[in-house]
C-alpha cells in the first residue's frame, strides 16, 4: 500500500509537464482598431506559455503582410486555474503591451490587458481556437 501511494504522490508531481495545458494551439484574434485579425500560435515556453503571431489579416480576411508576424505576441503566461490565465500581452495596433487576463471557455479565448497598474485596461475582445 505505501509503494502505491508514493507512486500515486509521484504521478501527481509530474503531471505540470506532461499534459498539454488548454490554452496550447492556434487563435485567431478578434479585429484589432484597424480592422485587422491574426493567428496566434500558443505553446509551452519553459516553465510559461507564450504565443507567436504566425500570419496576420486584413478587414476582408486576406492573408496580409505584417512586420509583427513571428513575434511573441503573449509571453509569461501562467495558469491560475479554473480556466483563467495571466501574463504579458503585445497589442501591434497599439504598439504597447499590457498585463493580461485571459479566460478560456472551451474554443473561445477572452482576452484583456491593464497598464499603469490597472489604471487604462483594454478588452482585447474573443479569440477562437481554429485547431
Amino acid at each position: 500500500m505505501k509503494h502505491l501511494v508514493l507512486a500515486a504522490a509521484a504521478a501527481l508531481s509530474m503531471t505540470g509537464g506532461a499534459f498539454a495545458d488548454d490554452l496550447i494551439g492556434n487563435w485567431r484574434t478578434a479585429a484589432d482598431d484597424n480592422g485587422n485579425t491574426g493567428m496566434i500560435a500558443v505553446t509551452q515556453c519553459g516553465e510559461m506559455l507564450c504565443g507567436t503571431l504566425t500570419e496576420a489579416y486584413d478587414g476582408t480576411g486576406a492573408v496580409m503582410a505584417s512586420d509583427n508576424v513571428g513575434r511573441q505576441i503573449i509571453w509569461d503566461t501562467v495558469n491560475n486555474g479554473a480556466g483563467e490565465y495571466s501574463g504579458q500581452l503585445y497589442s501591434p495596433d497599439r504598439d504597447r503591451t499590457y498585463r493580461s487576463r485571459l479566460q478560456l471557455a472551451g474554443d473561445e479565448l477572452v482576452v484583456s490587458g491593464c497598464v499603469l497598474g490597472g489604471a487604462i485596461c483594454r478588452e482585447g475582445g474573443r479569440w477562437q481556437r481554429t485547431n
